[in-house]
């Protein structure tokens, strides 16, 4: 029987901006960068978790819409609507204009380089 997922796969057009990327703006941490025949194994994770994202060359994801809420990757935080304004000022493109209340939280999409769409949510009490 299968027993976890061992990562998660996004595909960038510039590894190194997208690690950039990843590690400034959303505290991700390199955990692998290794070269291989088939390409750069590029590895982030958030530390002591345990589904790493390889970043592997390719043609960055693109959603069906502009208003596709599923995101490639999804990360939780304890306030996102901070979170929102600093990754705003630091320039990260997002799908929404302001984050939005729906039934299990609050949730805005950010854009990565390559049009991956990360799905930001921060999760509301469950008997309100």
């Amino acid at each position: 029987m299968f027993s976890k997922v061992m990562f998660a796969t996004l595909f960038v057009s510039d590894q190194d901006r997208s690690l950039d990327f990843y590690t400034t703006n959303f505290g991700f941490e390199l955990m692998a960068d290794n070269p291989g025949p088939e390409g750069r194994f590029l590895v982030i994770h958030y530390k002591h978790q345990g589904l790493p994202v390889l970043l592997w060359p390719g043609t960055g994801g693109r959603a069906a819409s502009d208003t596709d809420k599923i995101g490639m990757i999804f990360l939780q935080t304890d306030d996102l609507r901070k979170d929102f304004a600093m990754l705003k000022e630091r320039g990260v493109p997002f799908i929404e204009p302001e984050p939005e209340d729906y039934a299990y939280g609050v949730r805005a999409t950010a854009l990565d380089p390559d049009g991956n769409q990360i799905a930001l949510r921060q999760q509301g009490r469950l008997n309100q």
